[in-house]
């Protein structure tokens, strides 16, 4: 029952997201054949679709989540919301390494693990991301701070 009322209810949300993603999202060009209006287009069919699967034959009869989960569920929450904040002024890369670090920890990998998973999510997201997708991702303020200042100096 609980399958079906948490169905029911991301239901609702996603049938607003689709008409919001049919009606309002309109770009001025379209750039690529699956631009910024095509993917909450597919999103919103997927998952609705998905709900309908899970409001069709449920799992769970009960919610049995341990207490120890929800603290994580709403740590991992906190951190997104950070990132997001952090995105910017820190940098892809950096707010990455944060965050990937801080994750990989609380799920209880050990110190190096967390922080090597941390680099190589941040790094490696970062190469990704700018090779092969070519998109454009911040650098961050503190390191074009840092560039600048070694730019000055160097012309000086």
């Amino acid at each position: 029952m609980v399958d079906r009322i948490f169905a029911g209810v991301l239901l609702i949300v996603t049938l607003a997201y689709a008409v919001i993603a049919f009606t309002a999202i309109k770009a001025p060009f379209q750039y690529d054949p699956l631009g910024p209006e095509s993917w909450p287009q597919i999103l919103s069919l997927v998952a609705m679709a998905c709900l309908l699967v899970i409001l069709w034959r449920p799992d769970a009869t009960e919610m049995g989540v341990a207490c120890k989960t929800w603290f994580r569920l709403g740590a991992t929450v906190l951190m997104l919301c950070a990132y997001s904040e952090l995105y910017e002024p820190l940098g892809f890369v950096l707010a990455t390494i944060l965050f990937g670090t801080a994750l990989c920890a609380m799920l209880g990998a050990g110190l190096v693990r967390s922080i090597v998973f941390g680099f190589a999510a941040g790094i490696g997201g970062y190469l990704l991301c700018v090779t092969l997708l070519d998109l454009n991702l911040p650098e961050g303020e503190l390191i074009e701070a840092i560039m600048d200042a070694t730019a000055q100096e160097g012309a000086s």
